[in-house]
């Protein structure tokens, strides 16, 4: 436990900041599982606007460093593969 001040403010801020960046993370989940909730569709003008929607949530996520830049990345590249591929 904290003994000092300093570490006591310290704890309160931790856990104000934690829960902060949790709703950010589930966030980021949501808007990606509606995307893929689309793809399992099979419709792609949906999945296209759920995708279209999902991209600045990560993107705004990634620059805060709620997650990391290149799982932004990852999650996009993947997303955007799997719309594409229910155009074909």
């Amino acid at each position: 436990m904290a003994n000092t001040a300093q570490a006591r403010k310290r704890a309160r801020q931790s856990e104000t900041r934690r829960r902060h960046n949790t709703s950010f993370r589930s966030m980021v989940r949501t808007s990606i599982k509606k995307v893929d909730a689309a793809i399992a569709g099979g419709d792609h003008t949906t999945a296209t606007a759920a995708y279209n929607a999902a991209v600045p949530i990560i993107d705004r996520m990634a620059d805060k460093g709620i997650i990391h830049k290149n799982k932004a990345a990852r999650h996009k590249s993947r997303l955007n593969s799997a719309v594409k591929a229910l155009k074909k």
